[in-house]
């Protein structure tokens, strides 16, 4: 075969690919966006959350929540990270590929206000379920809208509650809280409920480079130099405060992806304790063919050829800090504090932490 027949294969075996992959990704969102009408049904809580979710398209709107839309700067211009509707994520990957920068900036407490003051006009008692404090102060500013909202507007229920598992993580907790208000729980009720809960959604991750993480601070530069020489990939994932944690470093994209895996074999559940088997969520950063690769794995595994996954892309405002070719896969599972050491149950016991 000659180069050049070569070269043609080549790039209809990109374009397949890529056709496949689109397809996948409508498919993805149309299930999506069912899950969350199934889930969406009157109820007397108003939630809201944030773009740090990454919502697959459609599913918020589905859901019927409010979505706060962080902010991200990238080529001089200030843009909102509106969940991919004025840019697509190849798009704003393949410009940090291209050597470019997005920045994010500390959310103030007037980025709240106008989603909290229409709350309080409709009356409907609120909880925002927010992007967790272990790696953005975001908490902090909702939670000083909030107390100026109730000074206005006195007796209106608004509570503003850390999810302590960002990215598509967060999207499965507020799929489930909005089945929870559904199903009768007041706003109070609901608080409590996610106080729990969020501590059963896992999430393991893993990253293509460590050059993001480098710019932002997060590690040496001289780290990352190392890490790509040695092709060193990290497995990630969040601790019980939220902050992010590795769980090991590994040579090669494929071991990485192989020790997520693990990780969700050791910790998922399925349908133990219900009669419903949860969502998962597969988010990835402009890496859709690892993606389906890892939903393909996981679909081998028992009970899990039918359970209902949910595609999307790591928003921007993540995708800042992580780069271009973040994959994770996120799921209920055990109950996350069960691996604490015992002494850092005892700090919690100390800080009246359940």
């Amino acid at each position: 075969m000659s180069s050049s027949d070569t070269s043609t294969t080549a790039i209809e075996d990109a374009a397949s690919e890529q056709g496949l992959a689109s397809e996948t990704n409508a498919q993805a969102s149309q299930e999506a966006a069912r899950l969350g009408r199934a889930y969406h049904r009157a109820s007397n809580v108003r939630i809201i959350v944030d773009s740090c979710a990454d919502f697959a398209p459609g599913v918020a709107e589905a859901l019927g929540v409010d979505v706060v839309n962080f902010t991200y700067v990238m080529g001089g211009e200030e843009h909102a990270d509106d969940l991919w509707n004025s840019m697509t994520p190849k798009e704003f990957y393949d410009r940090m590929r291209a050597g470019e920068t997005a920045t994010t900036a500390a959310v103030t407490p007037g980025h709240y206000l106008e989603h909290f003051e229409r709350a309080a006009e409709e009356g409907t008692p609120t909880v925002y379920l927010a992007f967790t404090r272990g790696l953005s102060s975001s908490v902090d500013a909702a939670r000083q809208a909030a107390e100026m909202v109730r000074e206005s507007h006195p007796g209106f229920e608004i509570y503003v509650v850390d999810n302590l598992c960002p990215s598509a993580a967060a999207e499965l907790l507020a799929l489930e809280a909005v089945n929870q208000a559904a199903k009768g729980l007041s706003a109070k009720e609901l608080v409590a409920w996610v106080e729990e809960a969020r501590y059963y959604v896992h999430g393991y991750f893993t990253l293509d480079s460590f050059d993001a993480l480098a710019r932002g601070g997060r590690i040496p530069p001289a780290a990352a130099t190392v890490g790509g020489k040695l092709d060193i990939k990290p497995e990630l994932s969040y601790d019980t405060n939220g902050a992010l944690t590795l769980r090991g470093m590994c040579r090669g994209r494929k071991k990485a992806l192989r020790a997520i895996l693990a990780d969700f074999k050791a910790n998922y559940l399925g349908a133990e304790g219900g009669d419903e088997k949860l969502p998962m969520a597969i988010v990835s950063a402009d890496a859709e063919k690892d993606a389906m690769w890892l939903a393909e794995q996981v679909r081998k595994e028992p009970g899990c050829a039918d359970v209902p996954i949910i595609y999307s892309s790591v928003g921007p405002v993540i995708g800042a800090h992580v780069g271009p070719g973040m994959v994770a896969l996120l799921f209920w599972g055990k109950d996350r504090r069960e691996s604490l050491s015992f002494t850092d149950r005892i700090a919690r016991r100390v800080k009246g932490e359940k």
